[in-house]
């Protein structure tokens, strides 16, 4: 079943045109099933990339996914088009007030790690999405910045400044092949890292109720299941695209910022030769994995979700 998405948004014809199997709302409308409701709170500052992403990985699945674009309600963006923000997102307070509910919400990451969580000019309002998923969401996918504003919301857990960038392509281990969202996953494997934070290993440990599902002897742990909040918190990017962390060099390496070349992404590390992706398989795994699970425990009737 495919992804359903307006026909205008920029997402349509990218995911066509790549094979992904996408549906307008009209012609979703006439399918006999219930489509599952993902939103997607949207934090980075290239919205139309973000969103992109995420459609592509959640628009692989067998089953039918209504897509739904929020952003924070007073914060807003400056590299997107207004009349893209006011035509495919809707502000959270207002999403708040319909007294909707979804079948899973993902919350992106953010570029502004070097701020105190309480110093975000919208945590307030983040935190009232964090408490509202607890009544209106059946499972909760917090990304990067999001996975760690949720764990540090839910239980407290730090997060910590690196001294030097996280950056690059980082082996990771699979600590418990037997969870259903590891299903299909090798015993290790590689994920994009770029972060200037990390949560460490045995503060996690001290939370009752977190359990990592995969980590990495080199930039520490990745994916947390919170099954006490339905939750899941991943500190890195299995939604980039292969040319992300190279876009992210090339600007910081423009604008004069210190960088280094991104760990095990080009081959040889020459960023003259294209980089190749090598985590692609295992992010559609993850995300195919996630909605799976939704659709097995999801009620069907939408007002039973949070009772």
């Amino acid at each position: 079943m495919p992804i359903t998405l307006p026909a205008t948004l920029p997402a349509y014809n990218v995911l066509k045109n790549e094979g992904v199997m996408v549906m307008t709302p009209d012609r979703a409308a006439q399918q006999d099933i219930r489509p599952l409701r993902i939103g997607l709170l949207n934090l980075m500052p290239k919205k139309i990339q973000t969103e992109t992403q995420f459609a592509r990985l959640i628009g692989a699945t067998p089953l039918q996914i209504n897509f739904h674009l929020i952003r924070m309600s007073e914060h807003q963006t400056r590299n997107t088009a207004a009349e893209h923000m006011e035509t495919f997102y809707r502000p959270f307070a207002e999403v708040e007030a319909s007294g909707e509910k979804f079948d899973g919400l993902i919350i992106t990451g953010a570029p502004i790690e070097h701020l105190p969580f309480e110093e975000v000019t919208y945590w307030d309002e983040l935190r009232r999405v964090m408490d509202w998923t607890q009544t209106h969401v059946h499972s909760t996918f917090g990304v990067c910045w999001g996975g760690m504003a949720m764990i540090y919301h839910f239980h407290g857990v730090q997060k910590h400044m690196l001294n030097a960038k996280a950056f690059g392509c980082f082996r990771h281990q699979n600590l418990n092949p037997t969870s259903p969202y590891l299903r299909g996953f090798s015993d290790d494997f590689v994920i994009p890292v770029s972060r200037w934070t990390e949560v460490r290993q045995p503060e996690i440990d001290t939370a009752p109720g977190l359990r990592t599902l995969l980590g990495s002897e080199e930039v520490g742990p990745c994916l947390v299941e919170d099954a006490g909040h339905r939750a899941l918190y991943i500190f890195n990017h299995f939604e980039y695209d292969s040319d992300t962390l190279k876009q992210e060099y090339d600007r910081d390496v423009a604008s004069g910022t210190p960088i280094n070349v991104p760990l095990n992404y080009y081959p040889d590390d020459n960023p003259a030769n294209p980089p190749k992706n090598r985590w692609r398989s295992h992010a559609h795994l993850l995300y195919g994995n996630w909605l799976n699970e939704i659709y097995q425990g999801t009620p069907f009737d939408l007002d039973d979700i949070g009772k």
